[in-house]
């Protein structure tokens, strides 16, 4: 029996089957990442601990050291004022003589030199009235310290915000018009109102007060003044019923 040759038909047209991705290459990128991510996330965590070790470490020296600052100001303190102490020392007697004779009554002065401006000035039998213009008294009570007083005038010698105020008693019989004055460089127009205040009272006789106060910033050489209606309605029967000053806050 004879055999027939097998027979194959090729499709030329057909190329060949693509090959399969080659694992290898994809399982590297995969590994590279994750170990990335590995050490990315380490750093992260490490750092959040270190942060809160540093931060409990700053609070318990903190709390270690709040003491000895306290005692390192006190001891500052102690040293920049002597003769303070806790304990009473008591005045020699000549020294406390000398106190009560030059110390007024109704004035408590201090001790030791203060660190900021004050001024505070009285009405007395010496005090000479302008037109409207209000005098203060040097030898009554007064007090001036890192300010002076000049023609009437309160001269600032240090910038800084004061309280400025003003006390005046006064016939009350028609218009009376109290106002706190300021001279500036700043201001070449004129004399700048600071405070003012305006009172009417239809009886005779009386007597009525007026308070004027209020802070402001002062420039150094600033002088402050008080003007009214009518010196003549002005009462002076003693110094303290007049009061005039500012001091620093």
């Amino acid at each position: 029996m004879r055999h027939r040759p097998s027979v194959y038909f090729v499709d030329s047209q057909t190329g060949a089957p693509p090959l399969p991705p080659r694992a290898g290459r994809n399982r590297r990128c995969s590994s590279l990442a994750q170990t990335l991510l590995f050490v990315l996330v380490s750093v992260a965590l490490t750092g959040l601990v270190v942060e809160a070790l540093l931060i409990f470490y700053l609070h318990s020296n903190q709390l270690v050291g709040a003491p000895s600052m306290s005692f390192s100001k006190l001891t500052e303190e102690k040293s920049a004022f002597p003769h303070t102490s806790t304990r009473h020392t008591p005045t020699p007697k000549p020294l406390a003589r000398q106190i009560e004779k030059n110390a007024s009554r109704y004035t408590c002065k201090p001790c030791f030199p203060l660190s900021k401006p004050v001024a505070r000035l009285m009405g007395g039998k010496d005090v000479v009235h302008g037109k409207g213009f209000v005098g203060w008294s040097l030898i009554s009570d007064h007090l001036l310290r890192g300010m002076d007083y000049k023609d009437g005038s309160l001269l600032i010698r240090r910038e800084g915000f004061y309280f400025v105020y003003c006390k005046l008693s006064f016939h009350s019989h028609g218009v009376f018009h109290h106002i706190v004055k300021m001279r500036t460089r700043r201001h070449s127009a004129g004399p700048v109102v600071l405070l003012q205040a305006r009172k009417h009272s239809s009886s005779d006789g009386n007597i009525s007060n007026s308070f004027l106060g209020g802070v402001f910033h002062l420039h150094k050489d600033d002088a402050l003044f008080v003007k009214v209606s009518d010196t003549s309605k002005i009462v002076q029967v003693i110094a303290y019923e007049s009061i005039f000053g500012a001091f620093m806050i």
